[in-house]
């Protein structure tokens, strides 16, 4: 595809997600006070990230296929995945819910879209507070699995690039152990498709591989973080 035509492509996506979300978080914003909270993952979060992906898929040919759905557990658990792009932040919605995620603070604030997260009660923290955030994830995150909602945590805290896996934080690990819950670690390569470092997108197909669950029965936080960063490296390392 030449750069205009991707240029084009990238840009019509845009316009329309743009349009998506500022049509359907409004929308959502009006009613969503009316459903219970476990409801409102899938009836905002996730029909959001549904649209979104599939219109990157028709616009712009970025297509996925996923590998061991089997492995996803019918009860709360924390999930850890590697990040390369924001691909991943939308189709992550998609394969648990109901469940909250860790981000950025300063979502909350854009119009629209912020506004109407915060009615699913993310786990929104401040990067310039380590330890604050950490002690955020594990509050919030405890009251979440408690209720049966998955944690999804980034470890690495910013997009790494493709092949590369970033040093991960215990954050995700440690609460899945103070939780006792399993961890479900996940594996893409969203970033040859959705480069960090560039604005239009590569057609193709994503590939998701979801690792069986990690215990945290008789593991630290170390260890249990230090299993889901080898299998995400490991993975990574066997397929790309």
């Amino acid at each position: 595809m030449s750069f205009v035509v991707s240029t084009i492509r990238t840009a019509l996506f845009y316009g329309l997600l743009s349009l998506w979300t500022i049509f359907f978080p409004t929308l959502c914003f009006l009613v969503i006070g009316f459903f219970p909270y476990k409801k409102r993952h899938k009836l905002l979060a996730k029909n959001w990230s549904l649209v979104s992906i599939y219109l990157c898929r028709v616009i712009c040919g970025v297509r996925w296929e996923v590998h061991g759905k089997e492995n996803i557990p019918d009860k709360g658990c924390v999930i850890i995945s590697n990040h390369q792009s924001t691909w991943e932040t939308f189709f992550l919605q998609t394969l648990l819910t109901p469940q909250t995620q860790v981000l950025k603070k300063e979502l909350l604030s854009i119009p629209f879209f912020g506004w109407a997260l915060r009615s699913i009660k993310p786990i929104a923290i401040d990067r310039k507070d380590p330890l604050g955030a950490l002690q955020r994830i594990k509050r919030q995150g405890l009251s979440s699995l408690k209720k049966g909602v998955s944690v999804l945590i980034f470890p690495e805290g910013t997009r790494s690039h493709p092949g590369k896996v970033g040093k991960f934080s215990r954050g995700g690990a440690g609460l899945a152990c103070s939780a006792g819950v399993d961890i479900l670690p996940i594996a893409h390569n969203a970033g040859h498709h959705w480069p960090k470092d560039r604005w239009t997108k590569t057609p193709g197909t994503i590939h998701v591989h979801i690792g069986p669950v990690i215990t945290t029965e008789d593991k630290g936080p170390a260890a249990a973080n230090n299993q889901a960063r080898d299998w995400v490296e490991n993975t990574l390392a066997k397929y790309y």
